[in-house]
């Protein structure tokens, strides 16, 4: 991460799929809008385009596919 083109943190998603796609892995019953939001960070600071956050949950699998469009 960086404040002022000073990096100031590190990310650290689950998995980079053929170095294109972004894969977090959670579990618990809803995709929640902080899942959402980091997610989206990793993409814009790794600058990638397209993420996906998979959900175990109790009923089954959710997916929920990010797009970083700038």
């Amino acid at each position: 991460m960086k404040y002022k083109d000073e990096k100031i943190g590190n990310y650290f998603f689950d998995f980079l799929i053929e170095d294109k796609i972004i894969l977090e892995i959670k579990k618990g019953d809803r995709i929640s809008r902080r899942d959402i939001e980091q997610l989206y960070a990793y993409l814009k600071n790794a600058n990638y385009k397209l993420g996906l956050i998979i959900r175990f949950t109790s009923k089954g699998i959710l997916i929920k596919r990010i797009v970083n469009l700038k």
